[in-house]
């Protein structure tokens, strides 16, 4: 069984990281203190649940976060910073700050430090998550202690619900498009102009007609998508958009 360091002081440690070409190092201090911080940690950079939902959940609801009082959210990792700083990219976090434990130092001082030889990482750490208030654990998740790479409660959106359940969390919205439409640049203004942050999904002629007939049932682009809901091109978006308006008025 984990050690819950609810009520405790987070490890006093250093960080060498890597910023552009040269090397810095920051103390726990200079995040921690009197500043509230969100923190997940994972096994590893580029592994698959990492990558595929942990890491781009918290990315995604990081405004939410923010609204809510929260100064950062850092993903820390049993890693070097080359490698975290390439996962970022990668990830295109830019909501994140990647904090590189590469002796494992900050996650063994959290009591999260095991053993994973036999998949030939080394030591790394457990999955977990933890609110921290001028250094101190008010609240913090551990995935449960059992074989494999549980995934239940680290999660961005138990973190998020713990600190508000009422928080409102940023739409989730993407848009099919093809290079040079004039009405997909038409689509993404509007959006732009409604402060949706979107996802696009430029589509290559070759498989254009098969994915959007499979998709929306339609044969144009730009195809609209928000929160599940399939809103349609850029004449059906802006309708959309001005119901929304009557509504909220």
């Amino acid at each position: 069984m984990f050690t819950n360091y609810e009520g405790k002081s987070v490890p006093s440690v250093t960080f060498p990281i890597r910023v552009g070409n040269e090397w810095k190092s920051i103390h726990s201090d200079s995040i921690f203190k009197g500043r509230v911080v969100v923190v997940f940690s994972l096994p590893g950079a580029f592994t698959p649940t990492c990558s595929s939902t942990h890491l781009p959940r918290y990315n995604e609801l990081a405004p939410a976060f923010h609204e809510n009082g929260v100064d950062e959210i850092l993903c820390v990792s049993v890693n070097d910073t080359f490698v975290m700083n390439e996962w970022a990219k990668d990830q295109e976090a830019s909501n994140i700050t990647m904090i590189p434990d590469g002796n494992g130092t900050f996650t063994e001082g959290m009591g999260m430090l095991v053993d994973k030889s036999t998949l030939g990482f080394g030591k790394r750490s457990w999955r977990y998550s933890m609110l921290v208030k001028d250094g101190v654990v008010i609240k913090q998740f551990i995935e449960p202690d059992q074989e494999g790479d549980p995934f239940e409660v680290s999660d961005a959106d138990t973190m998020l619900n713990f600190i508000n359940p009422n928080a409102k969390k940023p739409d989730q919205v993407a848009i099919l498009t093809r290079d040079g439409c004039p009405h997909c640049a038409r689509a993404k203004a509007i959006l732009a102009e409604q402060g949706y942050q979107y996802a696009e999904i430029t589509l290559p002629v070759a498989i254009r007609s098969k994915t959007l007939g499979a998709i929306t049932q339609r044969g144009t682009v730009p195809q609209v998508f928000i929160n599940g809901q399939h809103i349609g091109g850029a004449d059906e978006l802006q309708q959309w958009v001005q119901r929304q308006s009557i509504k909220a008025a």
